[in-house]
């Protein structure tokens, strides 16, 4: 976390971290999104040195609440996000599971 934030972007950071790496996330990424989500939110309310266009025009992560998440094909949680829920889980044959089977085996079905 860069020194520059606040304590409330320090707690915001630790709580979108937190929230990823929960849907599965790997840390590195968990920590990529939430510096962009902060940074973002310090460019809508005129905290950062730099703003880009989609910064203070586009819909706030917080409205935004994954609303595009899977917009490229299928929406949903991607095969990653399902594996890690299984291994949460403990679903035997995991491993070899495509997403359908990942999908349909933590819906209990």
């Amino acid at each position: 976390m860069p020194k520059a934030w606040s304590g409330k972007r320090e707690r915001q950071y630790e709580h979108v971290k937190e929230s990823a790496k929960k849907r599965g996330a790997s840390t590195g990424r968990a920590k990529r999104i939430a510096a962009s989500t902060v940074n973002k939110e310090r460019a809508r309310h005129g905290e950062a040195a730099t703003i880009s266009r989609s910064s203070t025009r586009d819909l706030s992560s917080g409205r935004r609440g994954g609303l595009r998440s899977g917009t490229s094909r299928v929406k949903g949680r991607t095969k990653e996000q399902l594996y890690h829920e299984a291994k949460r889980r403990n679903i035997k044959g995991r491993s070899s599971m495509n997403k359908a089977e990942l999908e349909r085996a933590l819906a209990g079905r």
